[in-house]
């Protein structure tokens, strides 16, 4: 069991899916977790876990998730960008405008705020930054624009950020966590609009899979990895990490 115990984690979209069950392992791991999520998430934590209603691509609203996590716990040592959204689904000519853009606020511009608020803190406490990638960051997928998009600019992100920070200690991970059974593979499976719609649900993975994966990203035995975009499909990655 990986220990984590006197660590901080800073977990977005926590209310459910991977977000949910990345808050549960870490915290079983011996962390305390500051969950952020639009609604507040029901995480079952408890104290001294903290929630919060919190939209990312709100700057202030981060800020200041941000300021109370220092103020309260002293620092912050792992950063989990989790929270995003598919929508709009369509060719890029049938999307609405609104939507496409609301979507890179929040998967690009959302992981940005959080890592920009965060950053002297994580510095101080040479921590981790997980950014939770796709394989639709590296290829196109019909009907996803926008999440490809904003995918493909947060694998630069953390390029960017194991380029100018890595030096002063900080670990960042790119994590493709497969193909996992959320609430967003249900809108996807309602599209049937590409190959990904087309898959079974009992086909999925569970999120408590990519969960485990996170929790092993933020120990030392990963030290060597900072800076890759890594994927759950990698068989040496998932024997590191312990799910065979």
């Amino acid at each position: 069991m990986p220990n984590l115990h006197g660590k901080v984690a800073l977990v977005t979209g926590a209310s459910r899916g991977i977000g949910l069950s990345a808050a549960r392992a870490l915290a079983e791991a011996g962390a305390t977790v500051v969950g952020l999520a639009r609604g507040v998430p029901e995480t079952g934590l408890g104290e001294p876990h903290r929630m919060h209603a919190c939209d990312v691509s709100d700057w202030a609203a981060v800020e200041a998730v941000v300021r109370e996590t220092v103020e309260r716990f002293g620092g912050i040592d792992v950063v989990v960008n989790n929270a995003g959204v598919v929508d709009p689904i369509g060719r890029l000519g049938d999307t609405d405008p609104a939507a496409w853009h609301r979507n890179l606020a929040i998967n690009l511009g959302g992981s940005y705020n959080v890592v920009r608020a965060a950053l002297p803190a994580l510095l101080a406490r040479r921590g981790t930054v997980v950014n939770i990638s796709s394989g639709a960051a590296h290829r196109p997928v019909e009907g996803w624009s926008a999440y490809c998009s904003g995918k493909a600019g947060l694998a630069m992100l953390t390029g960017m950020l194991a380029l100018e920070y890595g030096g002063e200690g900080l670990r960042v991970f790119g994590f493709q966590p497969g193909v996992v059974d959320t609430e967003m593979q249900g809108q996807i499976r309602a599209s049937g609009i590409n190959e990904v719609s087309k898959l079974k649900r009992e086909d999925l993975a569970k999120p408590e899979d990519p969960a485990r994966a996170i929790v092993y990203l933020c120990t030392p035995d990963a030290d060597d990895l900072s800076g890759q975009e890594l994927t759950i499909r990698d068989p040496a990655l998932r024997t590191r990490a312990g799910l065979g």
